[in-house]
């Protein structure tokens, strides 16, 4: 009688401390102790059956850390004397020598092999479904009784409703937070215009929701947009999809493996990450679209101007002004180009100046040796429209009115850029008022704010300075 009032007394106190708790881990931890000490045992393993690996994986402990293995030790149903009881649905004793039954299985990080005896059950929920497993441990012999068993099986029993409700409230938490991550990204890329910022709130709400050692967002292109932390033992890399199309990946680190939850969580960060960058995608674009209309308008007004003061000029060959104003229009063209191809708003002088060249000697100049000397200088484009139709001007002069070779130069001076093109020949007279010298003139002081100078000594020589 004595017995059984005890065993009933240590079920209750048992089970009120497990059911004190809906922390999963708490849960864990006190059935290991509350039940060691139940038995007066010298350990107690606690193991929960993960269903989606079909193993029993060790989460708590009594005597022995689980914080100090590397691993935590994990075996399948009939694997093991305590895999044994899970499979078999029914307690397992051996009162000695346990480590010699031939269905020991030994941890290289868990020294069971110390303990003699072993009782181990299974705890079910209602009874039938597997919910993990448990066992006590003592270092000298030790053999059960059948009251011992029942208390052990009895506390099973309630343990697997606490680990049902710990479970749900973990989930639910682990929701929540999910939830509240989703919740910062989605505020964070309906507020913000732009998508650095957008980009930066995502990689770092990330590593918040997984802790993650570092995160970063890689783009189609291959660049990696706000790298943020370190490195991990372990990478997951999630694709970003729009529209069936990869646009990138999310990569995050971590010094330990990622769950199938935090993979869940980093497929819906993915595709908020996919959002925010084709949103602001799509809100670069119409700025872009603003200034490509406005930069188109511009030109206009300054092809209109060109043919204006074409128009107006005296005695000019029909022909050989609608040839010259061609190639203003082809020079403008080219600028235009340049900015497509390259995406920024600058110019590669060197580069525009190159393929003005190609283009006017083949209309113009076949046959003329030409020599460029060229550096890197960038420009603006609005500048740079300029540029070329100074260029084009004073090219075209070259080779339909100089002699011998024709020397191009681009360079840095004292804080200035230099274009000059020299030829051999006499070259136009540096007083006439043609058309094409006075758009020169006009450009260079209007839109360049630099000063135009064209000698003739041992050579025809047309040089333009400007602030760089």
């Amino acid at each position: 009688m004595e017995a059984t009032e005890r065993h009933l007394r240590l079920l209750t106190e048992t089970i009120a401390a497990v059911n004190s708790t809906l922390d999963l881990e708490e849960v864990l931890d006190l059935v290991a102790t509350k039940v060691a000490d139940a038995l007066k045992a010298d350990a107690c393993f606690v193991y929960l059956y993960d269903e989606r690996s079909n193993e029993l994986v060790l989460r708590a402990t009594h005597g022995t850390s689980v914080e100090e293995m590397t691993r935590r030790p994990r075996m399948r149903p009939g694997e093991g004397i305590t895999g044994a009881a899970a499979a078999e649905r029914s307690p397992v004793m051996i009162p000695s020598q346990a480590h010699l039954d031939p269905r020991f299985k030994l941890f290289p990080n868990l020294p069971e092999e110390q303990y003699e005896s072993i009782l181990a059950v299974p705890i079910l929920v209602h009874g039938e479904r597997l919910a993990g497993a448990l066992n006590v441990r003592t270092r000298e012999p030790r053999v059960y009784l059948d009251a011992e068993i029942g208390l052990l099986t009895a506390i099973a029993d309630q343990v697997a409703q606490s680990i049902v409700h710990a479970k749900l409230y973990s989930d639910a938490q682990r929701r929540v937070a999910e939830l509240e991550a989703l919740a910062r990204i989605s505020e964070a890329v309906s507020e913000s215009l732009y998508l650095e910022e957008s980009l930066e709130a995502i990689v770092k709400t990330t590593m918040d929701a997984v802790k993650a050692t570092g995160a970063a967002l890689v783009l189609e292109d291959g660049r990696i947009a706000w790298p943020e932390g370190r490195a991990g033992a372990h990478a997951v890399r999630t694709p970003l999809r729009w529209k069936r199309r990869q646009i990138g990946e999310l990569v995050a680190d971590r010094d330990s493996p990622f769950s199938d939850d935090d993979r869940a969580l980093l497929e819906a960060i993915a595709h908020h990450a996919a959002v925010a960058l084709e949103h602001g995608r799509a809100v670069m674009r119409g700025v872009l679209a603003q200034e490509i209309h406005h930069r188109v308008k511009n030109n206009l007004q300054t092809v209109a101007s060109l043919l204006r003061l074409q128009s107006r000029a005296p005695g000019v060959d029909p022909r050989e002004a609608l040839e010259h104003s061609v190639n203003r229009i082809l020079a403008i063209a080219a600028v235009h180009e340049a900015l497509t191809e390259q995406r920024e708003e600058d110019v590669e002088l060197a580069d525009l100046i190159d393929r003005l060249r190609a283009m006017l000697v083949q209309g113009l100049g076949a046959g003329r040796a030409v020599e460029a000397s060229l550096e890197p200088v960038s420009l603006a484009g609005s500048r740079a429209t300029a540029l070329a139709l100074v260029f084009s001007e004073l090219f075209q002069n070259a080779l339909e009115h100089g002699a011998g070779r024709v020397r191009i130069e681009l360079a840095r001076r004292n804080g200035d850029v230099v274009l000059a093109i020299a030829d051999d020949g006499a070259g136009p007279d540096a007083a006439a008022a043609g058309t094409g010298l006075s758009i020169v003139r006009a450009l260079v002081r209007d839109e360049l704010q630099g000063s135009f100078d064209l000698r003739h000594e041992n050579e025809t020589r047309a040089e333009v300075v400007f602030p760089a």
